[in-house]
């Protein structure tokens, strides 16, 4: 009795011990996803613990980003006054922060993911229907069956829609498991899901827009089980799905009802993975050269396509770790046309944050939660010799969110100053967003800006709107619904409103009147706008058009902004009436076909989005 009390004693923390050279096994993930084992990040941590337990254990190396000599130097955040780019107002000068405001207090589930779906004017939101509950029942007390032998049921939604106007919800009933999945809108502005936990990991799922649209399920639709994985958009408007849990390989999500044979093995991912993973949820962008950028752990590749090769790998980026579940944050930066031809259209991505160690989350089961990354790294991909640009920011940042602005602004927020992602892997909520500005000089790109009451942990998303304001929600590091955790089960929604929308600027919003909602590639778009009271000149002007991010894990899939070259600019300041004559994308290597929302900025200031379509 007593050596078999000693055996399951010693089980669990063999099983964790080892876990790591088990994991590097063929069909490792099969063997740990059987009767609902869970993989590493998953097994560690204490959700309950005390929030202050980091300060009485002493963190051995714990540091942020190294400030180093040399050309590649991580320069601090200045003191001095900042000043604002040609076409952006210093924000921080103006005094003016930004805003929180709570708009609901249920948001019927755990928002683990979101996207802002177009036409409709609605947040799709979902979790997981792993835990069988949520905070909306399914309407008219229908309850999918679980398992007809005993008779179990699921009487919750696990999606929803959340009207931004209102936030009404519309429950939605999924049946496959979407924890830690991906997505991205097709052409026609539907949402394209993928992957996700047990049953749901060869899933492709579908959404469409209409009124009592609900979702369609295909669980053998993919080739490799995708749990982490990343989705992006390709120029045909097809998608790629690249990685996910002991997924060493991509494929391309094939028509709907059809089934993949088979993946594509890459090699890089293996390469990449060490004895924590550190590489789910890869950052994947299309670049303007019709080449997908491919980051994981601290390296990237350029990948073809139409060859399936490799076309170049870019150089380390130093520092640490920054992909899953070292969670950094990252997003192609806004993409400039110019009125004339262009030959090449240049494409830059930035990183932010992460860890500085490898070994972050299980040191953090261990409660030692290492101090997260500080920096912010650029790079061009499109050079032929890019060299990445590092830079500090305001404060250290895990698991947070970054979301491009209409006014071509990027708003960092959400996440922790320590740890890692996972149950209970993280201390110190990061609670203020950080606004950084791509076109000032280095060392004068960052506002810190009103902090919010909300810590938005582990599993939190973020979605811009029409308006321009960030929609905010999530937050769960519990295993289920828990709300007397350390960190509990959030389902309040906030907006935050840039500081663009102080009010002393009201005057400055240009209001769209009129614009075509098809736009052609290698054309031109006109664009009315209202503004009274402001000689409108061209150099005050830009026109943006944006597609919304599928937000989870820190991750903003298929997010890209584009900034359209002005032709022209006739403006009648007495009437107010402003006409404007915009260059589109010249092809959908640039902006792939779908819809896009289209704004008007006017110094720093943007319209009302309308969406439009391209294709």
């Amino acid at each position: 009795m007593a050596n078999t009390i000693k055996s399951l004693f010693i089980l669990p923390l063999f099983f964790v011990s080892g876990f790591s050279h088990i994991w590097s096994q063929p069909k490792a993930f099969e063997l740990f996803n059987q009767k609902h084992i869970l993989g590493p990040h998953e097994l560690f941590g204490n959700p309950f613990g005390n929030p202050e337990d980091y300060k009485k254990v002493k963190v051995p190396d714990d540091f942020g980003t190294p400030i180093n000599n040399g050309e590649d130097v991580a320069v601090p955040v200045p003191t001095k006054r900042q000043r604002g780019s040609a076409d952006t107002p210093n924000w921080a000068a103006l005094g003016y922060k930004g805003a929180w405001e709570l708009v609901s207090q249920n948001s019927g589930i755990s928002a683990m993911h979101a996207i802002l779906l177009p036409k409709i004017d609605k947040v799709l939101m979902y979790d997981a229907t792993i835990w069988k509950i949520s905070k909306l029942p399914l309407p008219n007390g229908h309850c999918r069956v679980l398992n007809k032998t005993t008779g179990e049921k699921d009487c919750w939604s696990h999606s929803v829609l959340f009207d931004i106007n209102n936030s009404e919800l519309t429950p939605l009933e999924l049946h496959t498991d979407t924890w830690c999945s991906s997505g991205g809108l097709d052409i026609d502005g539907n949402l394209v899901s993928t992957g996700g936990y047990q049953g749901g990991a060869n899933t492709v799922r579908y959404l469409g827009t209409c009124k009592g649209c609900n979702w369609r399920e295909y669980p053998t639709a993919l080739a490799d089980r995708r749990w982490y994985s990343t989705q992006a958009t390709l120029p045909d408007g097809g998608f790629i799905v690249v990685g996910g849990r002991d997924a060493f390989s991509y494929e391309y999500i094939p028509a709907e009802g059809k089934s993949n044979a088979k993946p594509f093995f890459f090699d890089f991912l293996r390469q990449t993975s060490d004895l924590e993973e550190n590489n789910l949820y890869p950052f994947v962008f299309l670049s303007t050269d019709g080449n997908v950028f491919i980051f994981a752990n601290s390296r990237s590749v350029l990948l073809n396509p139409k060859s399936n090769k490799i076309v170049r790998e870019l150089p380390v980026l130093p520092g640490g770790h920054r992909s899953y579940p070292a969670s950094g944050m990252s997003a192609l930066l806004p993409i400039k046309l110019h009125a004339d031809n262009q030959k090449v259209v240049p494409a830059e991505v930035l990183i932010c944050g992460g860890s500085a160690h490898k070994d972050s989350y299980s040191k953090a089961e261990k409660q030692i939660f290492y101090t997260a990354l500080q920096d912010c790294a650029r790079i061009k991909i499109t050079d032929k010799n890019p060299v990445w640009k590092r830079e500090l920011m305001p404060t250290p940042r895990i698991m947070g969110d970054m979301m491009i602005l209409p006014s071509g602004e990027v708003l960092i927020l959400n996440g922790a100053e320590r740890g890692a992602s996972g149950w209970g892997f993280a201390r110190e909520p990061n609670f203020t967003p950080v606004l950084y500005n791509p076109r000032a000089k280095r060392g004068e790109r960052f506002t810190e800006l009103a902090p919010s009451t909300i810590a938005r942990m582990y599993h939190s998303v973020s979605a811009v709107l029409p308006d321009g304001k960030v929609l905010v929600g999530g937050s769960n590091t519990n295993n289920g619904y828990i709300y007397d955790a350390m960190y509990p089960t959030e389902l309040r929604i906030e907006k935050f409103s840039p500081p663009y929308l102080n009010a002393a600027l009201a005057g400055k919003r240009p209001v769209i009147v009129r614009v075509s909602g098809r736009l052609t590639y290698g054309g031109n778009v006109g664009v009315q706008i209202k503004l009274n009271g402001f000689q409108v000149l061209q150099k005050d002007l830009k026109v943006t058009i944006y597609a919304p991010a599928f937000t989870t894990h820190g991750v903003s899939m298929n997010q890209r902004h584009i900034d359209l070259g002005l032709k022209r600019v006739q403006s009648n300041d007495k009437t107010g009436i402003h006409d404007i004559m915009a260059v589109t994308p010249p092809s959908s290597t640039i902006a792939p076909p779908g819809y896009y929302m289209l704004s008007v900025v006017f110094q720093g200031v943007p319209s009302v989005a309308q969406w439009v379509q391209i294709k």
